[in-house]
């Protein structure tokens, strides 16, 4: 197979997680602006109370757990570029409803469909990117996360220039709806590879998927993982503002730049000194160990300090890793564990940020620092599952299938 023929459909592809690293995080940027027009309550310090927006953030992840188990088979058994295109359309449909949603209810719907496009993505984007650059697959998954990074690295700045012409922030949900469409246009034109054409030939058959102890541990860091950054990703406005930031968007993009730099550092890494699934172990137990300076050292340094350190520990590729760890177990079944191990996210997205949600607004303005403490316990399991993992990892990778 020629390969290359295939990378304007990758780059296509990375371009729709560029859109999802927006999509992710323009809710948690625009947390004030949506909790007025949905009528919260206003805290003693004037600001108002956003425990109902981190509520509708959670559904991006219910979405995605429902849908999950549908979006890996469908994408196993239709295609990658059906699923693809699913997942941009609803896309589509996500950033124009939640612009114009008048109250958290209307809004928690769209956020579904979000979550809805975020798995057809998942299950189209990582198959085909495996698919297409099959010697080198786990770094190819990382740069999936690189897109996401670069988009959320470049929204606080386009934040700023909207703020600054005086443009509504319904304006960047517009924009970013018209990108993704175009995309998926482009992407209806691509070509794709073969389905499982790294495993057997380019017809390998899909074998019976047998779980053990230690696929299911590599399924929770799936979960764990994915609690890191998100909890994060959504106190961090609030905790640089109580720690005395003026202007607590920067923290975003020192978490993207991490982000960012973590790919770029780890896919070395990977390829030449490090197995992937070592990684599992060492970046979380970086991000605990940030999590705790941060708590104890509360100065607007550290909340940037600690926006790097954590984009890179935690969003630095780990959930990407832990998906191509979980693909080497399953390799004629990739749709399917991928949609597994994304359903373990989903279910973080979902669980996780509903808890914040009742600690955010249980701790008032010291919410975020009591979030933060909540964190540090789900990456703590995180590292205890990744060195379950590593004890049996080189005995049971890729035999879960024979």
């Amino acid at each position: 197979m020629n390969a290359k023929r295939f990378y304007p459909t990758a780059i296509a592809l990375y371009f729709t997680y560029f859109i999802h690293g927006i999509g992710v995080s323009i809710l948690g940027q625009y947390k004030q602006d949506f909790a007025g027009v949905w009528g919260a309550d206003k805290l003693s310090d004037g600001t108002f109370d956003v425990s109902m927006v981190i509520a509708v953030i959670a559904a991006l992840g219910l979405g995605r757990l429902l849908t999950l188990p549908i979006s890996g088979p469908f994408s196993d058994k239709f295609g990658r570029k059906p699923s693809a295109l699913i997942g941009v359309g609803l896309y589509a449909i996500y950033f124009i409803g939640l612009a114009f949603a008048p109250n958290m209810y209307i809004a928690y719907a769209f956020a579904f469909v979000g979550g809805a496009a975020n798995s057809f993505l998942d299950t189209a984007v990582t198959p085909s990117v495996l698919e297409i650059f099959t010697k080198n697959g786990a770094i190819a998954n990382m740069f999936t996360k690189f897109s996401i990074s670069i988009g959320q690295f470049v929204l606080p700045f386009a934040i700023g220039m909207v703020a600054a012409a005086n443009m509504s922030f319904r304006t960047l949900f517009i924009i970013t709806m018209a990108l993704i469409v175009i995309d998926g246009l482009i992407i209806a034109f691509m070509p794709f590879p073969p389905m499982n054409n790294n495993v057997g030939g380019e017809k390998a058959k899909p074998a019976k998927m047998k779980f053990n102890a230690t696929s299911w541990a590599i399924i929770g860091i799936g979960f764990t993982c994915t609690s890191t950054f998100q909890l994060w990703l959504n106190c961090n406005q609030e905790l640089g503002k109580l720690y005395g930031m003026a202007d607590s968007s920067k923290i975003q993009s020192f978490y993207s730049l991490g982000t960012m730099c973590a790919i770029l550092i780890t896919a070395v890494l990977v390829k030449k000194f490090i197995l992937p699934v070592r990684i599992l172990i060492i970046y979380p137990a970086i991000a605990t160990l940030m999590l705790l300076i941060i708590y104890i050292v509360q100065t607007p340094t550290i909340c940037l300090i600690g926006g790097f350190v954590i984009g890179y520990a935690a969003a630095g590729g780990v959930l990407q890793l832990a998906v191509s760890t979980a693909n080497e177990f399953f390799p004629t079944n990739k749709g399917k564990i991928t949609s597994i191990v994304m359903i373990s996210s989903s279910l973080a997205n979902y669980i996780v940020l509903n808890i914040a949600s009742y600690i955010t607004k249980a701790g008032g303005i010291e919410g975020p620092k009591y979030v933060l403490l909540f964190n540090v316990v789900i990456t703590v399991i995180g590292i205890l599952l990744a060195i379950f993992v590593n004890m049996r990892y080189k005995n049971e990778s890729k035999i879960a299938t024979k």
